[in-house]
Formats: structure tokens, C-alpha cells, sequence
């Protein structure tokens, strides 16, 4: 049965994805290196920035990698101001609700750009637990932090239905044991559907997601 709802941030409940991607063009124009719209895909999307700035610009030392990160993120939150939540959010956070499920924000962003988006989109009243990956000693990819967040919840992986759009994120869930639902907003429905996801849909008006959130919750546990 399920009794928890996980949501990514960046790309799931907004996609903030073609903001990142015009801040990281200009950043790494500015340092030289030109990227186009698939080499973000494949490096950037759904990252941490350290991983980011390890892998691509090596020569920084962690403290101006670090510096380098902050710049970018306030330069991001600058262009953010008037960002829009996925269609059909809103209509799954109150059927959340409704049903009084747990639930939990599980992001890679950075902390300063969680807080901005959980306020910019009236979140923050609902979400009491936020995960950020920065804070442990894995992120996404890595399942730890899905797996913290079901044990903050104290719910089982299988009581639970993510929502994610990065391959980096869908990996974190399905690695965590999570049946997940794939949001094609930063990446194709073909790409997300081979990575295990449940279900990949443009936004959360889909009428399959619907019935798919209605069966899950009327499905009785089964005891042996």
C-alpha cells in the first residue's frame, strides 16, 4: 500500500533544467569551454557540482571550485525568479494530502537553491523532510539518498513512489529500491524508460500516473 510520495526538485516540480543549462553555458564560456545542449546533458544534468567541477575543470583547487559553484547557483537563482511548478504538481500534492502521505524532497541542489525553490514554490509548508545530497557522504546516483530518505520516513521502499527526470536521479530511486516515475521534461521518455522507471510521463497531469497513484493507493498489503 502505498504511504509516502519522494520528490526530486530540479526538473520534477519545475524544470529549472533550460535555466541551468543558459547559467552553466555562460560560466563555462566565460572559463573558455563551450558547451552545447547534449554535452550538458551528459555531464551536468542531475549532478552534484563538485562532480561537475572535479571531472571538467580538475586545475581548480576545492576552495575555487567551491567559489566557482556559488557563483553559478546565484546567477541561476537570479534567472529563477518567476519559475513555474510542472503542470499538474499542485493536483498530486493535494491528492498527497488528501490521503495523508508521507512524503519527502530528495535533490541534489545545493542547499541555498532547495531553500529558494521550496519558497519560490510554496513548498515549504509541505515538506518537513528535505534530503539534499550535498549533505551526505553519497549523492545522487548513488541510492544513499533515497535510502535516508525512507529511513527518515520510516516507510518500507516498496510503501513508496518517487518522482525524478534525470537519469542521475532515476538511478538514485531504482537503485534505492523505489518504483519510480519517470517526469520526460530534461530528458527523452525513451531514455528514461530504460533506466527501470514504473512509468515516464511529460507532467503530472497524465491520466496513466493517476491510475497508476490510485491503484497503489487501494492495493492491500499482503500478509503470509
Amino acid at each position: 500500500m502505498l504511504k509516502a510520495l519522494l520528490f526530486d526538485l530540479d526538473g520534477t516540480v519545475a524544470n529549472t533544467d533550460p535555466l541551468h543549462y543558459q547559467t552553466w553555458k555562460a560560466v563555462m564560456a566565460e572559463l573558455g569551454m563551450e558547451i552545447d545542449r547534449e554535452f550538458y546533458d551528459a555531464h551536468f544534468s542531475g549532478r552534484l557540482n563538485e562532480q561537475i567541477v572535479r571531472d571538467l575543470l580538475p586545475h581548480l583547487s576545492a576552495e575555487a571550485g567551491a567559489k566557482l559553484s556559488a557563483e553559478k547557483e546565484a546567477r541561476f537563482r537570479e534567472r529563477a525568479t518567476g519559475m513555474e511548478p510542472t503542470p499538474g504538481l499542485w493536483d498530486v500534492l493535494h491528492w498527497m494530502q488528501h490521503h495523508e502521505l508521507q512524503r519527502a524532497v530528495v535533490t541534489n541542489a545545493p542547499v541555498e537553491n532547495a531553500a529558494f525553490m521550496m519558497k519560490t514554490l510554496a513548498l515549504e509548508p509541505l515538506f518537513s523532510i528535505v534530503v539534499l545530497g550535498d549533505e551526505l557522504p553519497r549523492g545522487k546516483p548513488d541510492p544513499l539518498p533515497y535510502q535516508t530518505a525512507l529511513d527518515r520516513l520510516g516507510v518500507l521502499a516498496t510503501e513508496a513512489i518517487a518522482f525524478e527526470d534525470s537519469p542521475s536521479g532515476i538511478r538514485s530511486a531504482v537503485g534505492a529500491g523505489i518504483p519510480t516515475i519517470g517526469i520526460a521534461a530534461t530528458h527523452s521518455a525513451e531514455e528514461l524508460s530504460q533506466l527501470g522507471t514504473l512509468l515516464v510521463v511529460q507532467d503530472f497531469t497524465d491520466p496513466r500516473l493517476w491510475s497508476l497513484l490510485e491503484s497503489a493507493r487501494s492495493l492491500q498489503p499482503t500478509h503470509s
